[in-house]
């Protein structure tokens, strides 16, 4: 186990208690204004401030001193004038809510951010580029104007896409006001009454009974049996018992504190006010996590990234260009406009939606695997995941206590812990077992709610605590094996009286009529030790003997209990005595105020030992997230011997470390609870996580949770957290992608994720890794795809400017790929199977493995588009060749070909050519460039199915990109062929054999790009893997 001197090297602390006035801040007055820290500052200082270890001294003090303090009186309670008083400084009793982002502003950020930019900036360059065209010609040609129209249509429509696919309300505060009770039973100036809790205020001394909220911090006066259910603080789901008494140093565990929010189980109490609001400790945690931003997230980073690039290529070709026109002996008007169009043209338009509707693809798909995803850019997120910080209760185990294991007859023996399998190994029909069973039957008041006789006895819901309602499940199963139910067994044993467990005796007792005798017997359950030493003699094989004088049976039961209890189990030890029938007669009147009937010399039955037992299917997710690299940190704040053994059986841990701290022997894992954590710096906490690749966090505060998540992110990780509690709250909305439980989660850890695990099972998890690393890819095989047309979109436009051609291809026509024939195919890639390392490599490094890299964009650009290019001139060439325009004719030619006074053109046989029939050859070539273009496309999307396995090894099974190609085959001809077009489009109807030139190199881009993913399968590392492996 990590030592907390270990890590203690250094004076300085992370999170510094700080020094609180009467439970309360120290006040900021006498700060000189010209010390004021600007808004950021300040802000930043009060999140450094909810960071910090809750730290006051309410638990501690005398009640003398807590009544100087709040001038109230634990009798009367405040007087009206004192309460009005402090109400009027300390304000109401509730959350202050903190500032929402407008939804319109949640607008803009979908419709302006990231790639919506780069549009933008290009529809407005089409804008400019037409009005000075407007300025130079009579009768300027309208493309730009289509563009800028085109662009602007796009993304807004995507941005309106986008936005309604991740409405979501920050609702973060509401979720709080929910939890805020009602109403409040106070007592001031010594009368009783009914407030509603807005109207409390500290000093207020109230009354608390089973079944209520509690409306605020509350120091214990005096109470009954009160017990308080803390899960949505600190995650333990068994109810906690609270007394009068400090029992700890630590506010959190103490037992004489409750907190707001939390639920009174049973009991009563009466409690004086010492925190309200804000200053509650939960609304330290609402403020905390209200006041965290979040980070951009993996894939924006990305994209953002891939706009520098597409960006960068644009303006340095468009500069060269623009440099070269001058050179070539253009007009500066005309270099502008051939400057804005060569920026335009390196824009993808297709992309933002391609991008945009593959993530919504992949969400939905995650959704019917039970992981809802609340923000579009985390479904790759999880993907990029190296780190996830899981929550235990709920999340790894089943949020039920379940009896795992029974002792009797001196044998270790398992029990049922999975619903509908049968583990048992415990034998009923054994009479020490039998008596075990009977006793558990019926020193437990738990019952089984009604109307669930078809349910699963492991999945009922009862009425009781968490342990005697496992009891209670176990012996059902045990009866009903039996051919009866437990309510039976106790209609035949008549309970006479009861000693309720208390934190003092550590031990419940009840005495039962026996059937068809005339004898009572006396059960009890317990704190095995305490159980043994009420114990003299022990069942043994259905005997009863004399405890044994030596000590080798108290061996043998101390082995027990030390092996269950290393297990990170609950053990109880029971008992039994048989009544003597003259001593205690039927119709005895027995006194459990001045107990009359023995509770010494028992006879030892055995031990039952539960768990909260781990789902079945977690122990294969966590071995399949260490076999994909990536590390499963528990981070619990239940107690240490118990999350060392749930980590040790799902596989987290390796060593059997709850054994080894039980003995207390030295340990390569590192189990850090709470109290250590608190006293490490950062750079012990950093070098704590360097050096262990196997850490449990127990008994962790919500403000630790977050500093763990913080420091994984500062060593570069990308952290995923799991959490279904209040206090996981903060750490959910730091983490680079927060996964909340949709069942047993509350409202508040809900609104803080960015996912949601429906079935609130760890083994979601790992599907959502896969459908994460997946969209990576297929994003990546998307853009692939995509950019590589660019090259045949813009190069016609280069040699335009260039060689002064006629323009081989239009701007109507790239927009026809750009928005029509390429968008299936580019979005039926994320419906792409993944490759069969997916699960097996290790997660992505965010700064070597970028979406968009110089591979990438060398084969796209370098390789398959000039492929793609020379394809698409080729069938210019040749169409021109055909209508009498051979290639040497061709170059110098674009001034006389666009001027309108020309009506007599020669070709290079001498015919003459009028303007008009100039442009329906020219727009006859842009169809046929198209077509070209489509039919390349048909072997990049092929090629693009896979990264590094052949076609023949990854099959054409994606019937999605299959029916692409189809499509885009069919809109080509469509455009081409539909009357109408012509004139409306400028797309003209194409012979059948110009379709044909194409053929040629789409075969060659598949056969070059077969023997490229050869080379690299065949030489893992080699040059051309890195070389052009994107």
């Amino acid at each position: 186990m990590v030592q907390v001197e270990d890590y203690n090297e250094a004076q300085e602390n992370c999170h510094e208690p700080q020094s609180v006035i009467n439970g309360r801040p120290p006040s900021k007055e006498g700060v000189s204004p010209d010390k004021e820290k600007d808004g950021k500052d300040k802000k930043k200082e009060d999140v450094d401030d909810l960071k910090k270890e809750l730290d006051m001294d309410w638990h501690r003090i005398s009640w003398e001193e807590l009544c100087t303090r709040l001038d109230t009186d634990i009798k009367t309670g405040l007087t009206q004038e004192k309460y009005e008083e402090v109400f009027a400084r300390e304000g109401p009793n509730r959350l202050t809510p903190p500032k929402t982002t407008p939804e319109w502003i949640k607008f803009c950020k979908q419709l302006f951010g990231g790639f919506a930019t780069l549009l933008w900036i290009g529809a407005i360059l089409c804008f400019i580029a037409y009005g000075i065209q407007v300025s130079k010609y009579v009768d300027p040609p309208e493309d730009n104007v289509y563009l800028g129209a085109v662009l602007t249509f796009v993304v807004v429509v995507t941005g309106i896409f986008a936005y309604y696919q991740e409405a979501k309300s920050a609702a973060i505060m509401e979720s709080f006001k929910k939890m805020v009770p009602q109403t409040a039973s106070v007592i001031r100036g010594g009368k009783r009454s009914a407030v509603d809790a807005e109207t409390l205020t500290i000093g207020d001394l109230i009354e608390v009974k089973g079944g209520d909220k509690l409306p605020a911090d509350i120091r214990i006066v005096s109470c009954s049996s009160f017990k308080v259910d803390n899960s949505s603080l600190t995650g333990e789901s068994e109810p906690q018992s609270r007394g009068k008494e400090c029992t700890d140093d630590n506010p959190i565990e103490t037992k004489n504190l409750a907190f707001f929010s939390t639920n009174a189980v049973e009991g009563t109490a009466l409690a004086v006010v010492i925190s309200c609001g804000d200053k509650t400790v939960m609304g330290r945690i609402a403020s905390l996590a209200s006041s965290l931003g979040s980070d951009q997230t993996p894939i924006a980073i990305e994209i953002e990234h891939f706009i520098h690039i597409i960006s960068g290529v644009a303006v340095f070709l468009g500069v060269t260009f623009f440099i070269l026109a001058f050179i070539l002996g253009y007009e500066p008007i005309e270099a502008v406009v051939f400057l804005i169009g060569i920026i335009v043209a390196n824009v993808p338009e297709g992309l933002l939606a391609t991008v945009t509707v593959c993530l919504t693809l992949t969400a939905k798909r995650m959704a019917k695997k039970n992981c809802l995803v609340k923000n579009l850019e985390a479904v790759e997120t999880l993907g990029s995941t190296s780190t996830i910080c899981s929550d235990k209760t709920g999340t790894l185990t089943q949020n039920r206590m379940t009896v795992a294991h029974v002792w009797y007859d001196e044998k270790i023996l398992k029990g049922d812990t999975v619903p509908g399998k049968k583990d048992r190994e415990f034998d009923t029909k054994a009479p020490t077992c039998a008596a075990l069973i009977r006793i558990a039957s019926l020193c437990n008041r738990a019952v089984f709610l009604a109307g669930q006789d078809d349910t699963e006895i492991l999945q009922r819901n009862c009425q009781g605590d968490a342990s005697e309602s496992a009891l209670l499940k176990a012996v059902e199963i045990a009866w009903k094996d039996e051919g009866t139910n437990t309510e039976e067994v106790r209609k035949n044993h008549k309970k006479v009286i009861e000693i309720p467990f208390n934190s003092t005796n550590k031990y419940q007792v009840s005495v039962h009529e026996m059937p068809d005798k005339e004898q009572h017997l006396l059960v009890m359950k317990g704190a095995p030790e305490r159980i043994l030493d009420r114990c003299s003699s022990i069942l043994l094989n259905g005997e009863v003997i004399d405890m044994p004088a030596d000590s080798e049976y108290r061996a043998k039961f101390n082995s027990a209990y030390m092996e269950l209890g290393g297990m990170g189990e609950r053990v109880l030890g029971f008992c039994h005595s048989f009544l003597d029938t003259k001593e205690y007669p039927m119709g005895y009147a027995f006194n459990n105020e001045e107990v009359n009937f023995p509770l010494e010399n028992l006879t030892f039955v055995g031990l039952m030992a539960m768990i909260d037992p781990p789902r079945a299917n977690v122990p294969e997710a966590v071995a399949k997230c260490k076999s994909a690299g990536i590390k499963v940190i528990m981070v619990t704040g239940d107690h240490p011997i118990t999350a060392a053994a749930i980590a040790k059986n799902v596989g987290i841990i390796t060593e059997d470390v709850a054994m080894k701290m039980e003995t207390g022997e030295k340990t390569e894992t590192a189990v850090v609870n709470g109290a250590t954590l608190k006293d490490m710096t950062k750079k012990d906490l950093d070098r704590l996580l360097i050096e262990h690749e196997e850490i449990v966090f127990a008994r962790t505060s919500p403000q630790q949770k977050l500093i763990i998540v913080e420091a994984f992110q500062r060593a570069g990780q990308i952290v995923a957290v799991t959490g279904d509690g209040v206090n996981d709250s903060p750490a959910l909305k730091k983490a680079d992608i927060g996964i909340a439980m949709g069942i047993a989660g509350s409202d508040v850890s809900k609104e803080a994720a960015d996912m949601i695990l429906l079935d609130d099972n760890f083994a979601s998890i790992v599907t959502g890794v896969e459908e994460g690393r997946l969209i990576f890819d297929n994003l990546k095989k998307s853009i692939a795809y995509t950019l590589t047309s660019n090259i045949p979109e813009i190069s016609p436009f280069l040699f335009f400017i260039v060689l002064s051609i006629p323009l081989p291809l239009g701007t109507v026509t790239i927009l026809f790929i750009d928005l029509g024939t390429d968008l299936w195919p580019a979005i039926s890639l994320a419906y792409e199977k993944a490759e069969s390392d997916i699960m097996t490599r290790l997660p992505r490094d965010p700064i070597k493995d970028r979406l968009v890299n110089e591979r990438l964009i060398s084969l796209s650009y370098g390789q398959i588009g000039m492929i793609q290019a020379t394809a698409g001139f080729f069938t210019y060439f040749v169409i021109m060749a055909e209508n009498g325009f051979r290639p040497s004719r061709l170059i110098g030619l674009r001034k006389h070909w666009d001027d309108r006074e020309n009506q007599a053109l020669e070709d290079s046989y001498g015919q003459q050519w009028s303007y008009s029939d100039r442009k329906i050859l020219e727009y006859t070539c842009h169809s046929a460039f198209f077509v070209s273009i489509v039919i390349v496309q048909w072997a990049d999307v092929i090629i693009c199915k896979t990264r590094k396995l052949s076609v023949f090894q990854q099959g054409m099974r994606n019937w999605v990109l299959n029916t692409g190609i189809l499509f885009e085959t069919a809109l080509a001809a469509f455009l081409c062929y539909t009357p109408g077009l012509d004139k409306a489009l400028r797309v003209y109807p194409l012979r059948f054999w110009w379709w044909l030139p194409a053929l040629p190199f789409s075969l060659s881009i598949w056969i070059y790009d077969e023997c490229r993913r050869y080379l690299l399968r065949k030489n893992p590392g080699g040059w051309v893997e890195q070389e052009t492996y994107y």
